[in-house]
C-alpha cells in the first residue's frame, strides 16, 4: 500500500515523516511550495493533488477545514481527477458533520471511499503519539489500517462512516470543557494566593483513575442494581460537597465560577441518580 498526503502543516508534516520512514510515502502536496522544507526524506513536491492520487493507494487529506478539503478533492487537478481504481481517501481534518456529509457526496459521486479519521494528540505527532479515531466500513477499515498504524500510536475503529469524526467532536467537547474547568480552578487558586504550577503538578500527580469519563464508564444503574446506585449517590454527595466549598470560596474572593454552578445544578444527570425533592432548583 502506497500513501500520499495532501497538506504539510503540523499534523500532515508529521504524518508524512513517519510514512516516509515506513517506506510507504508515494507523494506529497501543499499549496505552499516551501512547506516540505525541514522535512527530511520526503519525495519531491507533486504538481497537484491529482498527481499524488495517481501515485497512491491511499490519499490522506490533512488540510485546515472543509473548504480546503473540497478544493483539493474536486476540480481538474483534484485528488478525484487522478483517482485510480481502488483508491481510498482518508480525511484527518476535523470538520462539522454537515460538512462531512457534503464531502462524502463528492467522493461517493466519484466512486471513491472516504474514511473519516479524527486524530488526537496533534502536538505530539512527531513522537508518534497520534490516536486515530476511524469511521469506516469493516472492509475499508481493514484496507487502510496498516497505513494509519504507520503514523499512529493507536488506531481505533469507532464504527461506520461518520463515527470517527463524531468521536473526535465528542472528544473535543470533553477537552474544551476541562479547559474551562482549569480556567475556573486557576482563577480561584490565584485569588487565594496559590502557585498555579504547583496546583497543576498536584492535579497531574493525582489524575490516575479520575479523568472526565470516570463516571460515564461505570456500570449502568438499573432498578436491580442498588449497590451501583448507592455508589453513585455517594460519589455525587462528595462532588456536591466539594463544589459547595468552591462556590463559597468563589463568593468570598469575588471569583465567578459559572461552570462550577452548572456542574452543581446538573450533578444528578452527571451521576445518573434521582434528584431529591428538596434539592430541585438548588444553586
Amino acid at each position: 500500500m502506497k500513501a500520499g498526503i495532501i497538506g504539510l502543516g503540523q499534523i500532515g508534516g508529521g504524518i508524512a515523516l513517519w510514512l516516509a520512514q515506513e517506506g510507504v510515502l508515494a507523494g506529497v502536496y501543499d499549496l505552499r511550495r516551501d512547506a516540505a522544507q525541514g522535512l527530511e526524506g520526503l519525495p519531491s513536491m507533486a504538481a497537484s493533488p491529482a498527481e499524488v492520487a495517481r501515485q497512491s493507494d491511499v490519499v490522506i487529506i490533512a488540510v485546515l477545514n472543509a473548504s480546503q478539503t473540497i478544493d483539493v478533492l474536486d476540480g481538474p487537478e483534484g485528488v478525484l481527477a487522478g483517482a485510480r481504481p481502488g483508491l481510498s481517501v482518508v480525511l484527518v481534518a476535523t470538520v462539522a458533520m454537515e460538512d462531512l456529509a457534503r464531502i462524502r457526496m463528492i467522493t461517493d459521486a466519484a466512486g471513491v471511499p472516504l474514511v473519516d479519521c479524527g486524530v488526537a494528540g496533534g502536538p505530539a505527532v512527531r513522537q508518534r503519539r497520534l490516536v486515530s479515531l476511524v469511521g469506516a466500513t469493516d472492509a475499508e477499515f481493514e484496507r487502510v489500517r496498516g497505513v494509519l498504524a504507520g503514523f499512529s500510536e493507536s488506531v481505533l475503529h469507532m464504527g461506520g462512516p461518520g463515527s470517527g469524526m463524531a468521536a473526535k467532536i465528542a472528544m473535543n467537547t470533553v477537552i474544551t470543557g476541562t479547559l474551562r474547568a482549569g480556567f475556573e480552578g486557576a482563577a480561584l487558586a490565584r485569588a487565594a494566593g496559590i502557585d498555579i504550577r504547583r496546583l497543576a503538578q498536584a492535579i497531574d500527580e493525582t489524575a490516575t483513575g479520575r479523568g472526565p469519563m470516570m463516571v460515564m464508564c461505570r456500570p449502568n444503574v438499573s432498578t436491580s442494581d442498588a449497590g451501583e446506585a448507592a455508589t453513585r449517590e455517594g460519589m455525587r454527595n462528595i462532588f456536591v460537597k466539594d463544589l459547595d466549598a468552591a462556590l463559597e470560596l468563589g463568593r468570598a474572593l469575588n471569583v465567578a465560577l459559572p461552570l462550577a454552578v452548572l456542574a452543581r445544578n446538573t450533578s444528578h444527570e452527571v451521576f445518573g441518580v434521582a434528584a431529591k425533592r428538596d434539592e430541585l432548583g438548588a444553586s
